[in-house]
């Protein structure tokens, strides 16, 4: 399969409408590949707390309507990345939207661990209560976004889930920037999975963006990685490469703790 990162750049200086069609315009580009990718709070931006609320969008919304005509038009599955998604009964959310090549909305994930420790993200918006996979013809997803990197036992329930692929957007800021591969590859290697994880580049609300989209495989090494500005990564593999990985180390097999319940029938 072929997936592209769009590993898009994000400034105060251009309005969330002008970025919001550059986005559509790159992901047309993309016809050919199977699945594409943009990373978290593009929209707005990942540490813009102050345009949240104003700037919140339901699930039919512009971006909703610009990404389904996108993916539509290329012929692709498309992981939006997230919005800020305004809940008209409850809080925003920090949602990830999976298109699919026909431009219908399939999947949705409110991300889980939500980032800011007492500030920020973290008090601004609801945390998500879901584990979302999403099946594809290549395989199944594994949704995932950003701070949910550092938490594993979200990966190991993806996997229990059935995920073959884990995607993760993000907006991971450049003094970080070695955190953010380390656990894409940590990530990979434990569930045996091919990670692709595809981050903003740019500076907004005045944080430096680390860029370095990338994609790792089942065994955990990178198979390609994006500088720090703007640019699609297109990466082609063998998503079956996963079961021949689970097959010839079955590592998983061992496991002791956290093995889920078998069903009773």
């Amino acid at each position: 399969m072929r997936a592209s990162l769009i590993q898009l750049a994000v400034s105060d200086a251009e309005p969330p409408a002008e970025r919001r069609a550059r986005a559509a315009s790159l992901v047309r580009a993309q016809r050919g590949a199977d699945l594409v990718v943009l990373p978290e709070l593009w929209p707005l931006g990942g540490f813009a707390h102050d345009l949240w609320s104003a700037g919140a969008e339901t699930l039919d919304g512009p971006t909703s309507d610009a990404m389904a005509s996108a993916a539509r038009a290329a012929g692709v599955w498309l992981h939006a990345g997230s919005i800020v998604e305004r809940d008209p009964d409850g809080p925003i959310y920090n949602t990830s939207m999976v298109f699919a090549p026909d431009g219908e909305l399939v999947h949705t994930y409110r991300k889980i661990h939500r980032f800011g420790f007492d500030s920020g993200e973290a008090v601004v918006m609801g945390a998500g209560q879901e584990i979302v996979t999403a099946p594809t013809e290549f395989g199944t997803l594994g949704l995932a976004t950003c701070y949910d990197l550092r938490f594993p036992e979200l990966f190991r329930a993806l996997l229990d889930a059935g995920a073959q692929l884990l995607v993760v957007p993000a907006a991971w800021p450049a003094k970080r920037r070695e955190h953010w591969t380390l656990l894409a590859r940590a990530r990979a290697l434990e569930e045996q999975a091919f990670v692709l994880a595809c981050n903003t580049a740019g500076t907004h609300a005045g944080v430096e963006q680390a860029g370095h989209s990338v994609v790792v495989d089942p065994w955990g090494q990178v198979l390609a990685e994006a500088g720090a500005g703007e640019e699609v990564l297109t990466v082609e593999f063998d998503p079956a490469e996963v079961g021949r990985a689970r097959e010839d180390f079955p590592v998983l097999r061992d496991r002791l703790l956290g093995i889920p319940a078998p069903v009773q029938r």
